[in-house]
């Protein structure tokens, strides 16, 4: 269990503006719809 603590001592912890950015709600929106067309497509195509 050491070892896991270890590598999240070292992680990197996230700029302001990348703490922003994975806030902010249109961000959270388009990320989502892009998620749900690549979805669509791949279940598009193997259908």
């Amino acid at each position: 269990m050491d070892t896991a603590q270890a590598h999240i001592d070292v992680a990197p912890l996230p700029s302001a503006r990348e703490l922003r950015r994975r806030s902010n709600v249109l961000v959270q929106l388009v990320r989502f719809l892009q998620l749900n067309v690549k979805m669509y497509l791949l279940a598009k195509r193997h259908h």
